[in-house]
């Protein structure tokens, strides 16, 4: 079989044959909202545990930094070094949740959030900054779990080049 005619394949087997959402139920997407506020909550109060224990054991992991990390153990370790660093006195807000379901057992969220109190490296505090995060969540056994997060700053007034 040819490459690309592979890729096709296993595009359309994992996500189907049309680019449209199947119908949200409203039980996910309150489980999917209660996941991302105990993710919040649990970032404000600097605990790595609570913060990754809905993340899948295989689950991938990308900071506003790059910094990557695979497996919830070490997504966990990174994430408690960086409260013991840079992020020990920082508060996590929520500003929007967008769900997408491009089938029944997955589920797209895009999540903005305020961060503040953040510590530069030479100690002073950083101004508050908003970050837009890309979350693919999986549902096994009636429970939603995060499989890949990526972080990213989102940089007000910043002109683009090309």
């Amino acid at each position: 079989m040819f490459p690309a005619f592979r890729i096709i394949l296993l595009t359309v087997l994992a996500f189907g044959t049309t680019a449209a959402s199947v119908q949200a139920k409203p039980n996910d997407v309150n489980a999917i909202h209660a996941l991302v506020d105990q993710m919040t909550a649990a970032f404000s109060a600097h605990d790595a545990r609570a913060a990754t224990a809905m993340y899948a054991e295989d689950a991938d992991f990308v900071s506003v930094r790059g910094e990557r990390a695979h497996g919830r153990t070490e997504i966990e370790k990174r994430l408690a070094r960086i409260f013991a660093t840079r992020a020990g006195a920082t508060t996590l807000r929520t500003l929007d949740t967008s769900i997408r379901f491009p089938r029944s057992d997955v589920a797209i969220v895009h999540v903005t959030n305020e961060l503040s109190g953040l510590v530069a490296p030479d100690g002073s505090r950083l101004p508050p900054h908003q970050e837009l995060s890309v979350r693919l969540l999986l549902k096994a056994k009636g429970q939603w779990k995060v499989s890949a997060f990526h972080n990213t700053i989102i940089a007000p007034n910043v002109p683009l080049t090309h």
